[in-house]
């Protein structure tokens, strides 16, 4: 009697444990009628402005989307929510989230950190787990040749960051040959990959690479470069170190008088170069995902200059493409839910696999890899207190000012 008790009673919480974890993939990111998708992103540390525009560019997604009725899988209707922890710009930090999101949170579909290096340290647990993450702020090429499958990405990787930028210089000499470049580049994936690229270009257009320095890791001081950037002359110096590091490019090269022909960055309108450093911006050139004057639409948002309308009124401030970005990324989750037609997290992966589709920041649709392959860069300048967009040709509405003058001319 106790033998067929005790059988019953394996039996029983067996069959229950068994039951519990069937629906787990399905309801773990559902309760009710709101699916939660979860992020990790730096509120602190570094990275914190650009955590700050990706939170809220998910954020506003998540409202509009909820605005305009929500998600509709299979004839039920849910709100979207998102479920936030700081990563304080860590990426072990990141890695450690993302593991308590799926694990303790129970959270199956994920939104990108912001970064690379944050990325590339959360993809293996999204991976483990099988757990898709659309992510809208990791470029680096890196990682996107390590064959996962539940990682996407909806913006353009870091080798066609400054490709513009390379090629103008090669437009406005005479000879491609004698232009020299020098780079600054901070020490992570993303950096690192675009010094890389800009390289890589560079050598094919036989340019001369004459500085290739790693920032160091505080984001603090340049002066070293600088000063060798005075010795040597080279006609286009370009800069990578995220938001920070292009403010201390600005603010470095004004205080120490640097004269440079052409100047390119990463980051500018994160930055708020403008509005820091007013005059000793102009002339900068800035890489973009996205602008607002491009002729993108989608149904949620409308234009790209509807989203930017929209975004200032709600956050105060116009929106860097990190959060343009972002909210696409909450565009892409909504639409693969109704197509996939139902919510665990495999059916919907394979979903976001097919993606092609157009929103206000741009065309989406993924290779094998994961990779956007629908979108370009645009190259910004400074010109007159405003982001100018010089290319590519087809939006530029504006004309490439070149040489930058001396400071004593400025």
């Amino acid at each position: 009697m106790k033998n067929n008790k005790r059988k019953f009673t394996t039996y029983f919480y067996s069959l229950l444990a068994a039951f519990s974890l069937l629906p787990l993939s399905v309801q773990a990111s559902v309760e009710g009628n709101t699916i939660t998708l979860g992020a990790a992103v730096s509120l602190t540390g570094k990275y914190s402005t650009n955590g700050k525009h990706t939170k809220n560019g998910y954020d506003l997604g998540v409202k509009v989307i909820n605005e305009h009725g929500g998600v509709v899988v299979n004839g039920k209707k849910y709100k979207i929510a998102i479920k936030y922890y700081d990563d304080e710009s860590t990426p072990a930090r990141g890695a450690q989230l993302a593991e308590r999101l799926i694990n303790q949170d129970n959270i199956k579909f994920l939104l990108g950190p912001y970064g690379s290096g944050l990325t590339k340290a959360m993809a293996p647990v999204t991976e483990k787990y099988k757990v898709p993450m659309v992510e809208a702020n990791g470029a680096s090429l890196s990682l996107f040749n390590k064959g996962y499958k539940y990682l996407f990405a909806i913006l353009s990787t870091t080798e066609q960051y400054l490709q513009p930028a390379v090629a103008l210089a090669a437009e406005m000499a005479k000879d491609p040959k004698k232009v020299r470049v020098a780079g600054a580049f901070e020490n992570d994936p993303f950096s690192q990959d675009i010094s890389t690229g800009v390289f890589a270009d560079a050598k094919k257009r036989g340019m001369k690479k004459i500085i290739d320095d790693k920032l160091p890791p505080d984001l603090n001081d340049m002066s070293a470069t600088l000063t060798k950037v005075k010795a040597l002359k080279p006609d286009l110096l370009v800069v990578s170190g995220h938001a920070k590091g292009a403010a201390l490019a600005i603010r470095q090269i004004s205080d120490m008088k640097v004269n440079v022909p052409m100047l390119a960055l990463t980051h500018c309108d994160s930055a708020d170069i403008i509005g820091k450093f007013g005059k000793a911006a102009e002339y900068a050139l800035c890489a973009a995902q996205w602008d607002r004057d491009l002729s993108y639409k989608d149904k949620y948002f409308g234009s790209a200059e509807n989203f930017a309308q929209r975004f200032e009124k709600t956050y105060g401030y116009a929106p860097p493409y990190q959060a343009a970005e972002s909210a696409a990324a909450v565009l892409v989750y909504k639409d693969a839910f109704e197509r996939a037609g139902k919510l665990d997290p495999t059916s919907v992966r394979n979903a976001i696999a097919k993606t092609h589709m157009q929103t206000f920041y741009g065309n989406i649709k993924f290779d094998k890899t994961g990779k956007n392959i629908a979108k370009p860069m645009v190259l910004f300048q400074v010109q007159d207190g405003k982001y100018k967009v010089v290319a590519p040709t087809r939006w530029a509405n504006a004309k490439l000012r070149w040489p930058t003058p001396p400071w004593s001319k400025r």
